[in-house]
């Protein structure tokens, strides 16, 4: 049997704006992954099992008769941002939105799932994998801790994310290190507030606050090796101060970007350094609390080179590029390429398409199809009938 393309493209940008919707938040995707499961059923699947890792799906299709498993994932999960703009489906729950487009993610990959299961094309089994919480960092980790390896073994994962800028129809994945770790940081400095007219009474922390900000910065600057790539961004700066009271705490919050996971080690050591000297020559104390949030990932060649010739075939080599500069934003996807290879990699969400984790940011339901075809055509690549 053959799907009917056209009707599955329209199917699939329906359900899509339907996510877009009704957004749920991390390991609150309840609605969501109820209809995913549902719809996979619809398909003929048999084998889905809901709440994995909390609220997520995993569907296996099996055809013909060879042993091996491969892995497809998508996301499920919306940010914590109120949405802009006037689009008929923009979401209905109050400040939250798909920003980031993982219900276009989960449409590919219910589209593949519907078009495997109707036309076949593989030897094998394919797991199709939709994961809860990956904002959070913590969705892929919570599916593997509730025995996804053993209950669903494969031994190769694929994954794909849109990407704003980059054309529709238009297809990148890297070899090799790809995105970066995500570190956590936050540093706390306790002094003794006071009155704004008198300073010299307590011992504030504000100014050592400011300092430590641009002190941080000497950290990729002036203390990693040139060649490693590396971010470290502040992102708050919180104080118990008012108009005309001189705070007696200060929070510094923010994260840290790398792709080795010698470089994390320096930044934490070099952020404690900084944070206690500063502190010292302020008269103020200063407490550190650094986390790894997401390890690098790391596409593994040979299938990224797979990866690759599969899009160059469906989009034409001119559209598919295998070259580009890692990604310094992090992706939970890392955590499954830690146990299989595999590769993720990023399609076209429209050259004008407004930045990820963006108020105004929407998925292109016109990327879909070339998700859809991709998943399709990577499984049939790697689960070759003889």
């Amino acid at each position: 049997m053959t799907a009917d393309r056209a009707a599955l493209w329209a199917d699939l940008a329906a359900w899509r704006q339907d996510f877009h919707r009704n957004p749920e938040f991390g390991f609150e995707e309840r609605r969501t992954a109820r209809l995913v499961a549902e719809r996979l059923r619809g398909f003929g699947l048999t084998e889905v099992t809901e709440e994995v890792g909390g609220t997520g799906v995993v569907a296996t299709l099996t055809r013909g008769t060879a042993r091996r498993a491969i892995a497809l994932r998508a996301d499920m999960d919306a940010l914590r941002i109120a949405e802009r703009g006037a689009r008929p489906y923009r979401s209905e729950t109050p400040g939250l939105m798909h920003a980031c487009g993982h219900d276009g993610h989960t449409a590919m990959l219910l589209g593949a799932a519907r078009l495997l299961a109707a036309e076949g094309g593989f030897d094998g089994t394919v797991r199709f994998i939709f994961q809860p919480a990956e904002e959070w960092g913590r969705g892929a980790q919570a599916m593997l801790a509730d025995g996804l390896m053993a209950r669903f073994p494969f031994s190769e994962i694929f994954g794909l994310h849109n990407m704003p800028g980059l054309p529709i129809g238009h297809f990148e994945a890297r070899p090799g290190p790809a995105m970066a770790a995500e570190d956590n940081f936050e540093i706390t400095l306790r002094g003794r507030g006071g009155h704004a007219a008198r300073p010299h009474q307590g011992r504030e922390v504000l100014v050592a606050a400011c300092a430590l900000v641009t002190g941080l910065q000497t950290i990729v600057a002036r203390r990693l090796d040139p060649a490693d790539i590396a971010v470290v961004s502040v992102t708050e700066l919180l104080s118990d101060g008012t108009r005309n009271v001189l705070p007696g705490l200060a929070r510094i919050l923010g994260d840290a970007r790398s792709f080795r996971a010698e470089v994390s080690a320096e930044i934490e050591a070099q952020m404690r350094r900084i944070a206690a000297g500063i502190a010292a020559a302020h008269d103020c104390a200063a407490e550190v609390t650094y986390t790894r949030e997401f390890v690098p990932l790391v596409n593994d060649p040979a299938l990224t080179a797979v990866a690759l010739a599969a899009a160059g075939e469906l989009f034409g080599a001119g559209c598919v590029r295998g070259d580009g500069a890692p990604v310094a934003a992090s992706e939970d996807f890392a955590r499954f390429l830690d146990l299989v290879p595999g590769c993720f990699a990023l399609i076209g969400n429209g050259a004008a398409s407004p930045p990820l984790h963006n108020p105004d940011y929407d998925f292109n339901d016109a990327a879909i199809p070339h998700g859809v075809r991709f998943l399709a055509e990577i499984t049939r690549r790697r689960l070759p009938i003889a």
